[in-house]
């Protein structure tokens, strides 16, 4: 009779939580619609309730076990029936927080790459190495053939907006922000709008028909120029460089494209994941990774770390900035959008797809996002991917709702 009470009250008590906690996923849904409308903050703490809730999982898997004759027996209770510890339940919350967008606010996840002239096993090793010494898990690691990469147009799609503005636009089409105009005058001694009008700027496509050469030959000579000097960033993926004369944009995609594409080429990628309060999305990039050209990158960084032993780990040349031995996502955003790509996640399933789409951001318009829109903010048209650059989770999160709410 006490058996039956107790398993009768067990049951309940599931019943109870169950219901409880989605509840509170409602609840959560509803407070960030409200907020994505300008009706409240985008941040949200867990509540009470789902604190009460997750005490009620726990207060059930304590009620799983009784004793009987001084022993621990398990007995039946609907999903947790063939589990023996606390598993289930522990799986529950987990699939709770990512469906609430807990988990991926609190969390930075990104998506890193050893480039294909660095997939050697000792240099994948110091890879792997170099995330732990950060304090970073990592979550999953595969490879991806030459063949695959081609054939599925994944670099495409990873430099989309790089491949673009190396092949499809013109230069007149592509949007230079102010500060971006400030810098080539600088380095230049011309305006932008002079070396346009002067018929001086090429994408990297043109460039080549103009000083007829192949794309060997132009990232030969992309190779020798300094940045600061004859070589400036407009934006995320997004150079210009002086060569012969002319003005070349992103004058490295058209060789770093076949280096992905030619058998027996490669890459090795990990899925990473760690806790935004222990080490910003910033430090990660610019410590953890190190910098785009390896010769300027923080001492012991993966980059630079290649760069000094790229000899003993097994590559056939030097790393410079394009071959500089790793990539890692530039933003939580586009870590997502790379994820997307490469591995073919889905929003709701990625652990900041789930938070974006909880805080009220439509699949739609996180699809559009991972091509690197320009969208408007603060009164003028600018780079998605700009936006977010090296923001921790949270912070992207909430910036990227102020975007879709301007």
């Amino acid at each position: 009779k006490t058996r039956r009470k107790l398993k009768m009250a067990t049951r309940a008590m599931f019943k109870s939580a169950r219901v409880t906690m989605r509840n509170q996923v409602r609840c959560v849904g509803a407070q960030s619609a409200m907020s994505l409308r300008g009706g409240g903050s985008s941040t949200w703490n867990a509540s009470p309730v789902l604190v009460g809730a997750i005490a009620a999982a726990g207060a059930v898997a304590a009620a799983s076990f009784y004793a009987n004759d001084g022993k621990m027996a398990h007995m039946s209770m609907g999903p947790f029936a063939d589990t023996s510890d606390l598993s289930a339940i522990e799986a529950k919350i987990t699939q709770l927080e990512l469906m609430t967008g807990v988990t991926g606010r609190k969390t930075n996840a990104a998506f890193v790459f050893v480039k294909p002239h660095a997939v050697t096993p000792a240099a994948i090793a110091l890879v792997k190495e170099k995330l732990a010494a950060a304090g970073i898990t990592i979550k999953s690691t595969g490879s991806l053939s030459a063949e695959t990469i081609d054939k599925e147009m994944l670099i495409d799609t990873h430099y989309g907006a790089i491949a673009s503005k190396a092949v499809k636009l013109s230069p007149s089409e592509l949007n230079v922000q102010p500060k971006a105009k400030d810098a080539f005058k600088k380095a230049f001694g011309m305006t932008w709008e002079s070396a346009l009008s002067q018929g001086l700027v090429y994408n990297a496509k043109d460039a080549c028909t103009k000083l007829n050469i192949d794309s060997v030959a132009l990232d030969a000579k992309w190779s020798t120029l300094n940045k600061g000097v004859n070589l400036i960033k407009f934006g995320g993926g997004f150079y210009a460089g002086q060569v012969d004369g002319i003005f070349v944009i992103n004058g490295f995609y058209m060789q770093m494209r076949s280096a992905f594409t030619t058998p027996p080429a490669s890459i090795t990628y990990f899925t990473v994941e760690w806790p935004a309060d222990t080490l910003s999305w910033e430090d990660f990039r610019g410590k953890v990774l190190g910098a785009t050209d390896p010769k300027t990158a923080a001492e012991g960084s993966a980059r630079r770390a290649i760069l000094d032993q790229w000899q003993s780990l097994g590559l056939a040349s030097e790393p410079n900035t394009g071959d500089n031995g790793v990539h890692a996502s530039a933003s939580p955003f586009e870590a997502l959008a790379e994820r997307m790509n490469w591995l073919g996640a889905s929003p709701q399933s990625d652990i900041y797809g789930a938070a974006m789409l909880q805080a009220g951001i439509p699949v739609k318009t996180l699809t559009e996002w991972t091509a690197d829109p320009q969208v408007p903010f603060e009164g003028r048209n600018q780079s998605l991917f700009d936006l977010l650059e090296d923001m921790d989770a949270k912070d992207c999160l909430d910036k990227a709702v102020k975007i879709v709410q301007s």
